[in-house]
């Protein structure tokens, strides 16, 4: 495995390189032809994660920019609160025009209660360790209201799009994000105990399964790092489902069958071996820490690029390269 200080400052330079002067993460290079140029809340988070590894001043940018996107559509989001969404387009919006801040309003599936649940959660982790994540009553105001919003969604049973996009289930990805954000927010806000509770039983009756459809699903790594809201046993379920279902030469497919991509048969995603790598680091299990660490390095490209995804069992990669979130995931992966 050939790491060295060079290949790792440089996989930083590739993941600034998506940022914009506002703090905000393109998902992808900015002149790709398939809309990865837009700011998805959920890249942004775990694109900061990544250079919070390095610094985390780094990543405080772009949670202030994603309170200010919150902050522009806040009408919005009071009218979720007022009354369950039923639609789709009226939920808070998953995709954002990095340069405005505007809602990108192609159809979508905007019912994406975990990118919610993630910024509760990071924005709770960094106050936890002293940063100034709150700058004003404005930012104060917001997260509650983003509390609130869960409460009206009713996040433990509402049929999301989940991480992926795709169709409407009840998904414990999406369950576990909310829970995990609930619990390290309400230090800082009114958070009722009935609203974790109802996430917390609705997270155990679904694990260790994804959704209704779906049993192991790469989705669920989500709940081991960054959440750490499952137990030992529901770890090892998640971990063994995931690498004997879901593990392929350069990378893990997503679930089976899936389609996106699919020529072929099922993309590989390079996310999951860098993330599978972060999970082993912290459980001390080294030997698979470096395997996995190993496979993330065969799967970058000629410019130590991790593409968003491998097209079935072949050496061809996607358009979306690089990925910002799997190039985050490398650099947390060797600075942990």
């Amino acid at each position: 495995m050939l790491l060295n200080t060079s290949r790792i400052m440089k996989s930083f330079q590739i993941l600034n390189s998506l940022r914009h002067p506002n703090g905000l993460f393109s998902a992808s290079r900015q002149a790709v032809s398939t809309g990865y140029d837009k700011a998805w809340i959920r890249d942004n988070i775990y694109a900061a994660i990544g250079m919070e590894a390095f610094d985390p001043l780094l990543a405080v940018r772009t949670y202030h920019a994603l309170l200010d996107v919150l902050l522009k559509h806040e009408s919005k989001i009071d009218w979720a609160i007022k009354a369950k969404p039923k639609y789709p387009y009226q939920y808070i919006h998953a995709r954002y025009d990095a340069h405005t801040m505007n809602e990108v309003w192609d159809e979508w599936g905007n019912k994406q209660n975990d990118a919610i649940g993630a910024l509760l959660f990071k924005i709770a982790d960094l106050m936890d360790r002293g940063l100034m994540m709150l700058r004003d009553e404005n930012d104060l105001r917001i997260i509650q209201k983003l509390v609130l919003y869960l409460a009206s969604v009713e996040y433990w049973h509402d049929k999301d799009n989940g991480m992926w996009e795709e169709n409407e289930e009840v998904h414990a990805s999406s369950v576990g994000a909310c829970v995990a954000g609930l619990i390290r927010i309400s230090a800082y806000v009114n958070v009722p105990q009935w609203l974790i509770e109802k996430g917390r039983k609705k997270l155990n009756q679904l694990l260790p399964r994804e959704s209704e459809t779906k049993d192991a699903d790469l989705a669920l790594l989500s709940l081991i790092y960054p959440y750490d809201i499952v137990t030992n046993k529901q770890r090892e379920q998640i971990l063994k489902n995931t690498e004997e279902k879901l593990l392929r030469n350069r990378g893990l497919i997503r679930y089976a069958g899936d389609k996106y991509y699919g020529r072929d048969g099922e993309a590989e995603w390079c996310f999951g071996l860098p993330w599978l790598a972060v999970i082993y680091k912290g459980m001390g299990n080294m030997a698979k820490y470096r395997f996995y660490m190993q496979k993330t390095l065969d799967a970058m490209n000629e410019n130590d690029e991790l593409p968003e995804l491998y097209f079935a069992g072949s050496d061809d990669h996607n358009e979306n390269t690089p990925l910002g979130w799997a190039q985050a995931m490398f650099l947390v992966a060797v600075s942990q």
